[in-house]
């Protein structure tokens, strides 16, 4: 890493690319829809705004950081074996950006050697950013004083807070021991994306659960949750750095607890 302003640098990536996508949000903007075509993918939805923030953003980073690679969801991957690797998703909330629902952000992720070390999730809209490094995290409100994050204690699923972006994306046997969680859990909201990760940190959600994820959409929001006290893996109880079936929870005791009832 050079001797450039860190977390500045990552503040102004934050700060160019909401720039770049608040005039799309709430107007008549163009959509298509990745899966066209394809028979067993549905509705997989892209604007002009998700690329022009990516645009932005790689070209701040390779500017910035030429020997950085970058693996973002709209351009794909450059030098993604670097050392460095940032993870980016322009718009994580695609389809409540366009059904104007404030629940989106920017993923700004970094990886050293392969681990998530870094992440923010900006929400230009709201004037919110979240950000951890794995060992402490911290919201900031309009551009106000950093707030430190702490999830909260919660070993007993039957007073947890659930979260998921739809039970529908979980098929099969995965459908089956995602609704033996959710049926005991106090309570269970949908579609929050990106959000509901930052509200698992922030102490308000106990879990988070997710299916087929890839990397852009959860390399950022490690730092953040764990370096507020949580956990996050996959459904093996392994590294969530190449996305798959994922799940994230504030307290490590409830952590264990779901881990074992999605085993099966």
């Amino acid at each position: 890493m050079t001797a450039v302003d860190f977390e500045g640098f990552v503040d102004r990536l934050a700060q160019a690319s909401g720039e770049t996508i608040l005039p799309f949000f709430r107007t008549r903007l163009g959509v298509e829809d990745k899966a066209a075509g394809h028979a067993t993918r549905k509705f997989d939805p892209v604007t002009e705004a998700d690329r022009a923030a990516e645009t932005v953003m790689r070209h701040m980073i390779r500017t910035t950081f030429p020997q950085h690679g970058i693996i973002g969801e709209e351009f794909g991957s450059h030098a993604p074996d670097a050392e460095y690797v940032w993870v980016l998703d322009p718009i994580d909330g695609t389809r409540g950006f366009i059904a104007g629902v404030p629940m989106w952000g920017t993923l700004i992720g970094l990886l050293h050697k392969g681990v998530p070390s870094y992440g923010v999730m900006n929400q230009p809209f709201t004037r919110e950013r979240f950000r951890g490094d794995g060992q402490s995290a911290y919201a900031v409100h309009d551009g106000g004083p950093a707030r430190k994050l702490a999830t909260r204690a919660c070993e007993e699923l039957a007073q947890a807070t659930l979260m998921t972006t739809m039970p529908q994306l979980f098929k099969g046997r995965k459908h089956t021991l995602y609704q033996s969680v959710e049926k005991q859990a106090r309570l269970t909201r949908y579609c929050a994306d990106c959000y509901a990760f930052c509200m698992v940190a922030t102490g308000h959600v106990d879990i988070v659960i997710e299916t087929n994820l890839k990397p852009y959409d959860i390399v950022a929001l490690v730092p953040i949750i764990e370096g507020a006290g949580g956990v996050v893996t996959n459904w093996q109880g392994e590294s969530p750095a190449k996305g798959g079936d994922i799940i994230a929870c504030g307290d490590r005791a409830l952590h264990q607890k779901v881990l074992e009832m999605l085993a099966g």
